[in-house]
């Protein structure tokens, strides 16, 4: 796909030897309704023809980039008004999301890193004096009384399969690793069109890629009919909400995907995979009482990052769904 963007009024910026700027004549159409335009599948088509340089790297010359027919509606301004409050929508989640997030780890960071969680007196524990012990395990100091316990001591693992084309009709929510990079979601398809056995999912799980760890695929499941995942990832069947938020956090840890990472094996590098049973040996420092409290502060937030998500890609597909029908008239914005 041709990548386009738009660059905000004023903004000075340096391109680079494959991009081209475009100046647009706003008296004919509007920049927000070009960029909706070169997005759609009709001038997309065009593009995908035009790349006839036989180079490794798709390229568009200037002269099929000056060919390209663009479709000019009645109302293109409100085209790109209702498609652009799509987009609008879907940024400002991202940035909810990209706040939340930072208030997450930042949390636990303070309570299961920095060990400065609430004491009794309700005062950071590491820095009001609390007494530190140090671990043979983790090689570090960490507050008296806690373990270096395994993730296998805390959570269990699922293994527990169906295979979808049994039940060709049903619906299933499908986390499969392509549409998860993809959309952050799962994706829609019915039984008949799934090929192999996959996992089932509760909402009490947490899915942890075993591919390519580095890249930290961690899927939060939530209460919806019809879940299953792809058997790349490793089912975490956490026992209680709250410890499923506190292990949420765990599996996006820079700690825990370097573990992962540096035991990751295969023979391709864009093909290695931490195995089950070295990936749940990972130790953390642990204290259930506080892994609780902590689990329920974070509840909140967690499960509103995630909605955010879902809703980002259902208004993805919508953008996608109306695109090509706005652009070639099957649907007016009045």
């Amino acid at each position: 796909m041709g990548e386009v963007c738009l660059i905000p009024a004023g903004l000075e910026c340096c391109l680079g030897q494959r991009m081209v700027l475009l100046k647009v004549n706003q008296k004919k159409i509007s920049s927000q309704y070009l960029l909706f335009a070169l997005q759609s599948e009709f001038v997309q088509k065009q593009i995908r023809k035009s790349d006839r340089t036989g180079s490794t790297v798709s390229n568009l010359c200037l002269p099929d980039l000056r060919a390209l027919e663009i479709p000019i509606l009645e109302n293109t301004s409100n085209i790109a008004a209702a498609l652009k409050a799509i987009t609008d929508k879907i940024k400002t989640n991202n940035r909810i999301n990209s706040e939340l997030e930072a208030i997450v780890k930042t949390l636990y960071d303070y309570w299961f890193v920095q060990f400065d969680f609430p004491d009794i007196n309700g005062k950071p524990y590491k820095t009001s004096g609390g007494k530190m012990a140090y671990n043979q395990t983790l090689k570090r100091e960490i507050p008296e009384g806690w373990d270096a316990t395994t993730l296998s001591k805390i959570t269990p693992v699922s293994s527990q399969s169906v295979n979808p084309a049994n039940y060709p009709d049903k619906v299933f929510r499908h986390f499969s690793i392509p549409v998860y990079d993809a959309t952050n979601n799962f994706g829609i398809e019915a039984g008949e069109t799934i090929g192999s056995n996959k996992f089932t999912v509760k909402d009490s799980d947490v899915l942890v890629s075993k591919l390519n760890p580095w890249f930290s695929r961690v899927i939060y499941a939530m209460e919806e009919e019809g879940l299953i995942c792809s058997t790349e990832f490793v089912v975490w069947r956490t026992p209680s909400s709250n410890i499923k938020n506190f292990l949420y956090m765990v599996a996006t840890s820079p700690q825990f995907i370097a573990h992962c990472t540096q035991s990751a094996t295969g023979t391709s590098n864009s093909h290695k995979r931490v195995n089950p049973g070295v990936m749940m040996r990972f130790p953390v420092p642990f204290n259930l009482e506080v892994a609780k409290a902590l689990g329920e502060k974070l509840d909140s937030m967690i499960k509103a990052i995630i909605m955010n998500q879902r809703e980002n890609a259902g208004l993805a597909r919508l953008r996608d769904w109306l695109l090509p029908m706005l652009m070639n008239g099957q649907v007016k914005v009045i």
